[in-house]
């Protein structure tokens, strides 16, 4: 059973912008952590974001900062990931991470307990 449902990508050229969401299809009780990873063919899973329970807290990797917002909407158990001036090298699959009992998540992947399938941003030259 899936618990995080991610959506919203697609193929997008030089410059444009997508928004990626997540659905949270098992809501847990209490609070949960949420954050965005990326693969690309060949490379490591990276961080690109994350965000606090109460959302007064974000961190980006600095490939991304300046360009991605993160967010999210408690009431729909879903959170965002904005992408604008996307480039060639942000292409990947994007996952969609939580870790909960937990207001804060860092960078590590080891930090996170649920992962989504991923969806796939590709940004053409």
């Amino acid at each position: 059973q899936v618990d995080l449902v991610e959506s919203g990508g697609g193929l997008v050229q030089t410059g444009g912008s997508l928004r990626l969401s997540c659905v949270v299809s098992r809501p847990t009780f209490g609070s949960y952590a949420m954050g965005w990873f990326r693969q690309a063919p060949g490379k490591e899973r990276e961080f690109v974001a994350s965000i606090s329970w109460r959302g007064d807290s974000k961190i980006y990797s600095d490939s991304v900062k300046g360009r991605f917002t993160i967010s999210r909407d408690r009431a729909k158990n879903t959170q965002y990931l904005q992408m604008n001036n996307l480039k060639p090298e942000d292409t990947a699959v994007y996952y969609c991470t939580r870790r909960t009992r937990a207001d804060y998540a860092g960078e590590s992947a080891a930090d996170y307990d649920s992962w989504g399938q991923g969806t796939q941003v590709t940004v053409s030259s």
